[in-house]
């Protein structure tokens, strides 16, 4: 049986160096980092061979960590997290304090509150955002599970961690819903 509390304390030793983890997710592998760290990102760019025109998820262990990096939480994103039961992004605007490359053009960006033990442990230990991106290379298809992930990704990383954790997840992509502060509501992704 793999030991969930030394799986999250090797991928904080990871996320606190600057470096990338491969981890399971409450919907697909990711490609993570520590979403505050600029050097960080730009590595997960460079290995996705991602533009980085094109923003990135992040993962938060409570709306409270995301108020902390959102200026005005939209009211409608507390009611769609209260009601939610499956993996929804929420895109919100006035993002701050997020690296530079994480940040939309607009000042938007998407976090989730992961419906993962293992994801929100790590994030509530690590104290920060993790970035969540697919464990892919851009243009390349989705893993829907480890196996999928192609060597490229699991050697350009500094950690995987160990697939026997991957339990909970839903092995499709999130919802995506954009909030805006004036109580506008886009579906980006159903």
């Amino acid at each position: 049986m793999v030991d969930i509390e030394q799986e999250i304390n090797n991928s904080l030793k990871v996320l606190r160096n600057g470096g990338l983890l491969l981890y399971p997710t409450d919907t697909v592998w990711g490609i993570g980092c520590d979403a505050t760290n600029e050097d960080a990102v730009r590595k997960v760019f460079e290995l996705k061979k991602r533009s980085e025109a094109k923003s990135l998820i992040t993962l938060a262990c409570s709306v409270d960590m995301i108020e902390q990096y959102v200026a005005q939480v939209p009211p409608m994103a507390y009611e769609l997290i209260e009601v939610n039961d499956a993996p929804m992004t929420i895109i919100y605007p006035g993002v701050d304090g997020l690296a530079a490359n994480v940040v939309a053009e607009d000042g938007t960006a998407g976090i989730r509150i992961p419906m993962n033990e293992f994801c929100t442990r790590l994030i509530r230990k690590f104290g920060k955002p993790i970035v969540s991106t697919s464990a892919n290379i851009s243009s390349e298809a989705t893993p829907k599970c480890f196996k999928e992930i192609s060597e490229e990704i699991v050697k350009g990383v500094d950690y995987c961690v160990d697939p026997a954790v991957d339990a909970s997840s839903t092995h499709k992509a999130s919802q995506i819903i954009k909030l805006g502060v004036d109580g506008t509501v886009k579906i980006i992704r159903a």
